[in-house]
């Protein structure tokens, strides 16, 4: 068995955590699938599987090579694909992630678009409220709203959000419009946090920050309920201003307090490889880009 195969071989046992699926996938037999994993080990000097009785795992070192060969089988798919004159045609899976409501909003759409220009593409999304390991995860891109440490992953700018106040345009009418972070000790607020329990709403003040607990008769745990909740007039919410955007346009949510606003924070979409990443990768994240810089509410 040559390297290129063996390569698929560990590819296939790590994708389907054995050897036995690994094998029926392949149409080999599970010994044979045995020995190339272990003749792959020796040569390289490493563990790169945990085997058990039941299942099959990844080492850090597997993984790490997971992600290596992933590259190499899919840079040779695609130098075949060139050299037959068929390059244009992408094919092989993206997966991305993002937060929930962002993902909802304005992911999915950007991947429907995606898929149907290139039918050879699949797609997986993985939309969850927390930062994922994307090699943990076998994905391929992100979309992080936040500012980023240093790594080695590229990462690419497409805008930015605000943290903002807002209420329904009859509450502030029958309540009153606050004028300043303290006029909130007035006013009814729906908490959002993910904890469990209120969190303070940061305002800046010039060079200062002032933080604030308003009092709140509601706590949700997710943005859409208390987005609904301004909207039927149970008082302040605050969220990121590209989650009511819908809400702003048609009038249903009016902003307070912008002067006090804490500084915007950056969208970036994040991918490894830079530009060795896959065709498809390569392509969709500039299409996913493009998309994004264009939107109104990520400004």
């Amino acid at each position: 068995m040559d390297r290129l195969d063996t390569l698929r071989v560990f590819v296939a046992v790590a994708d389907e955590e054995g050897f036995a699926p690994a094998a029926r996938r392949l149409s080999m037999s599970p010994p044979a699938v045995t020995r190339a994993i272990s003749a792959l080990e020796e040569r390289i000097g490493t563990r790169l599987l945990h085997r058990t009785t039941r299942i099959v795992r990844l080492t850090e070192a597997g993984a790490r090579f997971l992600a290596d060969c992933k590259r190499i089988l899919g840079e040779l798919e695609e130098a075949e694909a060139s050299a037959a004159g068929s390059h244009a045609a992408l094919r092989g899976q993206v997966g991305v992630t993002a937060p929930v409501m962002f993902g909802r909003m304005f992911v999915a759409p950007v991947v429907f678009d995606f898929l149907a220009r290139h039918p050879r593409v699949t797609a997986r999304t993985l939309l969850v409220d927390r930062i994922v390991d994307m090699l943990d995860e076998g994905l391929d891109v992100a979309v992080r709203i936040a500012h980023l440490p240093d790594s080695s992953l590229t990462a690419i700018r497409v805008g930015s959000v605000r943290r903002v106040v807002c209420a329904s345009p009859g509450y502030l009418a029958a309540r009153g419009t606050p004028a300043a972070p303290a006029d909130l000790a007035q006013r009814d607020t729906v908490s959002f946090s993910q904890t469990g329990s209120p969190e303070e709403w940061s305002f800046a003040s010039g060079a200062r920050v002032e933080k604030v607990l308003p009092p709140s008769q509601l706590l949700v745990n997710t943005a859409d309920v208390a987005i609904a909740a301004a909207v039927a007039g149970r008082g302040l919410a605050r969220v990121l201003s590209y989650q009511i955007g819908p809400e702003l346009r048609d009038g249903r949510l009016s902003i307070v307090l912008p002067a006090f606003e804490p500084p915007p924070v950056p969208i970036h979409v994040v991918h490894a490889e830079g530009r060795r990443a896959a065709a498809r990768v390569r392509a969709f994240v500039d299409f996913l880009v493009e998309r994004l810089r264009s939107e109104t509410w990520l400004r």
